[in-house]
């Protein structure tokens, strides 16, 4: 009798359980197939998945996080406002596919298009390193940083040896570093010296067992910026690391990354990102007119670009529907780089679509992931991918982590955003959109290098995998709306 009574309360609290996390589920009205994955997993695992779901299953970045948002959002939208027609890109001027990507990316984020930039691109890390260096060591005004990742160790350090040379006669220097992926210099040396120095230091997105369920702890700052003074700004996938050391017991080799060293107007835009983003962490308001916002910058270069915010924030999916536009938009060529491939069904379909209308599209990735989820994962896309038509390269010289979109040679997005769903809905990422044909072609060269570097992923090869293969693949699969 004891264990009958046991059985039944057991029984109707894995059918209360279920109800009610799916009620919640419905309620909140997630995508369709990040849904049906909870509902599937609460059903399987009543008590795991419900705790999972509780922790990780909604955007929830906090009640401090929206106060302090909604506190400055008047002021930023002021700023972007006023910005002067000069600066503003001329958008007859741009091809049709530009004219509509910029005309959805002003309309979602309120942010216009910028003319008269220059834009380098840095694809070495000595290159990049030694660029910010440079550029620190001119600063008179202010030195803003901002990464998910800082790991101390080789060349990196000597970015915080210019930081401290910049305090010390007198500049300000703020850094934003992610709570979670630069765990380990929140525990280094170089961060007490960078303090004492007189560097501003702020870890984003801090996670605590007291703050689980109240502020979900895998929505990460995934951003890129470096602004320094009026002068230039940096932008892409390169986390401040010396990938001489980085992860080095991942097996995948070096992680190879490019950034763009920016000049002009941008560079405005970038640093009202990284001001938007260091005001609503810590709390502190930065004035507008601590310079590089007087509307007198330079106007170096040729390049109209766009800056495009994401996050599960208020910046929304907007990096999500500029890609969507962006593959529907090309007409001959589509060449992508990223170093983790979990399109949702929108994107496949989009990317599948392109290849049958005559598009030719190219998906470049790296051979080896330091993810064996994400390995499997990516794997279980490349039948139909290959099947389209759509060529697949594995690149071989490393972890290739450059995230990088080029449409006909014309219009180039480029920036933090890997193509999987945590990048499109859960992290805070940067991406810039890019409206210069020779930016576009020479951003297409390099990416022409990593090809040359890349083992071709053929069909009929691909087809003779093992059995056992294909098997977690399908399985990683069914995850990938968590991923």
């Amino acid at each position: 009798m004891h264990f009958f009574s046991l059985f039944t309360f057991m029984t109707l609290l894995h059918v209360l359980i279920i109800i009610g996390v799916s009620i919640r589920v419905i309620k909140v009205k997630l995508p369709v197939a990040t849904s049906l994955a909870w509902l599937l997993l609460v059903f399987f695992l009543p008590l795991a998945g419900a705790i999972a779901y509780l922790v990780l299953g909604e955007k929830r970045l906090g009640r401090q996080y929206r106060e302090r948002t909604r506190a400055i959002k008047a002021r930023y939208e002021r700023w972007l406002h006023d910005l002067p027609p000069e600066i503003r890109s001329d958008t007859k001027g741009l091809s049709p596919e530009a004219q509509h990507i910029s005309r959805l990316a002003e309309n979602t984020v309120n942010i216009p298009a910028l003319s008269g930039n220059r834009i380098e691109l840095l694809e070495a890390t000595e290159l990049i390193l030694q660029a910010m260096v440079s550029d620190i060591d001119r600063a008179e005004k202010f030195c803003h940083l901002e990464f998910y990742i800082w790991t101390e160790g080789g060349l990196a350090d000597e970015v915080g040896a210019a930081l401290l040379r910049a305090a010390g006669r007198g500049v300000t220097c703020r850094v934003l570093l992610d709570a979670i992926g630069s765990a380990k210099f929140l525990k280094g040396r170089l961060l007490d010296q960078l303090k004492a120095g007189g560097v501003q230091v702020a870890f984003a997105l801090p996670v605590s067992a007291i703050s689980l369920f109240r502020v979900r702890p895998d929505l990460r700052l995934h951003r890129k910026i470096v602004v320094i003074d009026d002068a230039a700004a940096y932008t892409g996938s390169f986390n401040l690391v010396d990938p001489r050391l980085f992860k080095q017991d991942a097996g995948v080799g070096e992680w190879v990354d490019a950034m763009v060293r920016l000049e002009g107007p941008g560079v405005l835009a970038l640093n009202a990102l990284f001001r938007w983003d260091w005001e609503v962490e810590t709390g502190r308001d930065l004035n507008f007119d601590e310079g590089g916002d007087s509307f007198s910058v330079r106007r170096p270069g040729e390049a109209n670009m766009l800056l495009i915010p994401s996050g599960p924030g208020s910046t929304g999916n907007n990096i999500y529907q500029l890609l969507l536009m962006s593959i529907y938009s090309a007409r001959h060529e589509i060449v992508i780089t990223t170093p983790y491939f979990v399109p949702d069904e929108a994107v496949s379909t989009a990317l599948l679509t392109a290849a049958e209308r005559g598009v030719k599209v190219t998906v470049i990735l790296p051979e080896r992931n330091d993810s064996r989820l994400v390995h499997h994962t990516c794997g279980s896309y490349f039948d139909d991918m290959l099947a389209a038509g759509i060529r697949i390269f594995g690149f071989k010289g490393g972890l290739l982590h450059t995230k990088s979109v080029v449409v006909d040679r014309q219009v180039a997005l480029f920036g933090s955003v890997n193509l999987d769903v945590r990048s499109f809905w859960l992290d805070f990422e940067v991406t810039l959109g890019v409206h210069d044909s020779d930016f576009a072609k020479r951003l297409s060269a390099l990416q022409d290098k990593y090809i040359e570097n890349s083992t071709f992923v053929n069909l009929p090869t691909w087809r003779q995998r093992p059995g056992k293969e294909r098997f977690y693949e399908n399985l990683a699969r069914l995850a990938s709306p968590l991923l």
